[in-house]
């Protein structure tokens, strides 16, 4: 499968929110997914803009590492960089249907 920003944020759905038990993408702190290409024939790096349910977020450093471990396991990945972002500021308007179903807010 080509590397492409839907498979990005398949496998970004890989990733945990360790607090909350909900994947990153479903909980909505994906801003932003770019490809460019690496200097290796064939890769592209990878740059994500995300953001945290709040400014600090404990487990924050974790979920970057993970997101770093599973798109680097990615065939085409090369680099990936995540870049936090706090604007706009993170709201529960972000996630998805089945994360709100998972957390019990109707």
């Amino acid at each position: 499968m080509a590397l492409s920003e839907d498979l990005v944020l398949e496998e970004l759905k890989k990733v945990i929110d360790p607090e909350l038990f909900v994947n990153i993408v479903d909980l909505g702190l994906i801003y932003k997914v770019e490809m460019t290409d690496a200097e290796e024939e064939g890769v592209e790096d990878v740059h994500i803009d995300m953001t945290m349910t709040s400014p600090m977020c404990p487990a924050g450093p974790q979920m970057i590492a993970n997101s770093k471990q599973v798109l680097s396991q990615v065939d085409g990945v090369g680099d990936v960089e995540i870049k936090i972002v706090m604007e706009p500021a993170w709201t529960p308007d972000r996630m998805t249907e089945d994360a709100r179903d998972q957390l019990g807010i109707f």
